[in-house]
C-alpha cells in the first residue's frame, strides 16, 4: 500500500513539474519528459508489470489533461514501461549506463511515435524538421534531467525495497 501511495505521488509531481516548472526552463518551447524517466525507471528497477502500470496512469495523466484521443499516451506509455521492464534482469543499481541508454531509446520512440501517428497521418512529411527541432532536442534535454533524477528515483526505489522487506520479516 505504501509503495502504491509513493509512486502515485512521484507520478503526480513529476506530471505537475514537467507542466509548470519545467516550462520556465523550456528551450525553443522544449521540455524535458519527466512521466518518461519515471515510466522508464520504474521499469527497468521493478519490471514489467510496474512499467506497465507506471505507464499507463503517466499517459492517463498526459491524455486527461493535453491529448486529444484519450488513452494515445497511455498506451505508448505502457508500452514503453513494459519494454524497459525486460530489461529488470540485468539492471544493476550501480551502473547508471543501462538507464540512461534505455531512456534514450525509449524517448527515440516516443517521438518517432508521435511523428507517426499525430502527424503524418494529418499528410505533414517535414520528419527531417521534426527530428532536428523536437526530436532531438527533446532527447537531449531529457537525457541531462536524467543526470539528476534518476539518482533521486533510485533512492526512493530502494527505501521502499528497504520498507517492504523490514515489513515481511516481522511476519515471518
Amino acid at each position: 500500500m505504501k509503495r502504491k501511495l509513493v509512486v502515485g505521488l512521484l507520478i503526480f509531481i513529476c506530471f505537475l513539474l514537467q507542466c509548470t516548472v519545467f516550462h520556465a526552463f523550456a528551450f525553443g518551447n522544449i521540455v524535458p519528459n519527466l512521466m518518461l524517466i519515471l515510466t522508464a525507471s520504474f521499469g527497468f528497477m521493478r519490471g514489467e508489470k510496474s512499467g506497465l502500470l507506471i505507464g499507463f496512469f503517466s499517459g492517463l495523466f498526459i491524455d486527461i489533461f493535453f491529448g486529444e484521443v484519450l488513452g494515445f499516451y497511455a498506451l505508448l506509455y505502457m508500452y514503453i514501461g513494459y519494454t524497459n521492464g525486460k530489461f529488470n534482469r540485468i539492471f544493476y543499481p550501480e551502473d547508471i549506463k543501462l538507464p540512461m541508454a534505455l531512456i534514450i531509446v525509449s524517448d527515440l520512440f516516443y517521438g518517432v511515435t508521435c511523428y507517426i501517428l499525430l502527424f503524418l497521418m494529418r499528410t505533414k512529411f517535414h520528419f527531417s524538421y521534426y527530428f532536428i527541432h523536437i526530436i532531438l532536442p527533446e532527447i537531449v534535454y531529457t537525457t541531462f534531467i536524467t543526470i539528476f533524477l534518476y539518482p533521486i528515483i533510485l533512492w526512493i526505489n530502494q527505501r521502499l525495497e528497504d520498507s517492504e522487506q523490514r515489513s515481511a520479516k516481522k511476519f515471518v
